[in-house]
């Protein structure tokens, strides 16, 4: 494999990476809270719809961004008021919302484009373009450097940057503040924190809408940046992935960096199997290599490479003793 397939290939891991490390971001707010949100995938789809009809309305693609994450937020709020407020079951609230947004993007978008459930193509101003970073066509020509830079860091979307600023901001807001020690204590003991006068209900309900937001972004990425435009199911089952590559980051902000990376180079190597022959002299079928995600997932489960440990209170309802 020369160096410019291999540039091409980490160029595809990245963009494939992007969506999956946002979904995991925004798991790891919900779960650190106590919080199980299986529904990150329908909240995803709702935003790739929301966001691709808008920008396809009006020919802004950050109108359709805020209108993605605006429905994600609905779809957040809805859970929290299942699983929060009526102490209902998290994972059946979060099974309902995919189900939901799978039926109501398709027939939402036929109502409104009669393209069999798609969006019209977004051109122009309706989506998010590739950024050339600065210099970028200077130090192309100098080798090793100037592919690396211009190829694999430069000409991405904005949201691509937004992504990867996301690990190191979250990691800050888990670690370094008050807001975050007390978002992982209700995770691991909401009595205690109920007991020290702060709201368990209030925090619980803020990671919910950060985890809207992000998820909202995700969704965003998919329709206007990954594609132009919306299809059916086009979250491709993304957030269950995301969660999978959340368990094996075991809950942590950079861990799911790497964990996201490396999904999403099995998802390149999907679609370049010529590139594995080419290395191992063997074939691989690409269906094996998507299926890898879940696989290394269950190992992890399984306890052997370290034990995956949830926060202490995840998927269960805070009742406040009287």
């Amino acid at each position: 494999m020369d160096f410019i397939t291999l540039i091409q290939l980490l160029d595809s891991t990245v963009r494939l990476a992007t969506p999956l490390l946002l979904a995991c971001l925004a798991g790891l707010f919900s779960e650190r809270a106590g919080i199980f949100d299986i529904g990150l995938d329908g909240k995803m789809l709702a935003s790739a719809f929301f966001s691709a009809a808008i920008a396809s309305l009006t020919g802004n693609v950050w109108l359709g961004l805020l209108a993605g994450i605006a429905a994600s937020l609905a779809l957040s709020a809805l859970h929290g008021l299942a699983s929060i407020t009526f102490r209902g079951n998290q994972l059946i609230s979060g099974v309902a919302i995919n189900f939901l947004a799978a039926g109501l993007t398709v027939l939402i978008a036929q109502d409104w484009f009669q393209q069999g459930g798609r969006t019209p193509s977004l051109i122009g101003g309706a989506r998010f373009n590739p950024i050339t970073l600065p210099f970028a066509d200077q130090v192309e020509p100098i080798p090793f450097i100037g592919p690396l830079y211009a190829e694999l860091i430069s000409g991405h979307s904005i949201l691509v940057y937004i992504a990867f600023a996301a690990v190191p901001l979250t990691w800050w807001v888990l670690y370094r503040t008050r807001f975050g020690l007390r978002l992982r204590a209700v995770g691991e003991n909401p009595a205690a924190v109920d007991t020290a006068g702060v709201s368990v209900i209030g925090l619980r309900y803020a990671a919910v809408l950060i985890c809207g937001v992000l998820t909202g972004i995700a969704g965003a990425y998919l329709s206007t940046a990954l594609q132009a435009g919306f299809i059916k199911d086009m979250s491709a089952g993304r957030g269950y992935i995301a969660l999978a590559a959340l368990i094996f980051a075991k809950w942590r902000p950079w861990y799911a960096l790497w964990a996201t990376l490396l999904f999403g180079l099995f998802g390149a190597l999907e679609t370049r199997p010529d590139v594995i022959e080419a290395m191992l002299g063997i074939k691989v079928q690409g269906q094996l290599l998507g299926a890898l995600p879940y696989v290394m997932t269950v190992i992890i489960l399984a306890g052997f490479v370290g034990k995956a440990i949830p926060p202490r209170a995840g998927g269960e309802p805070y009742v406040k003793e009287r």
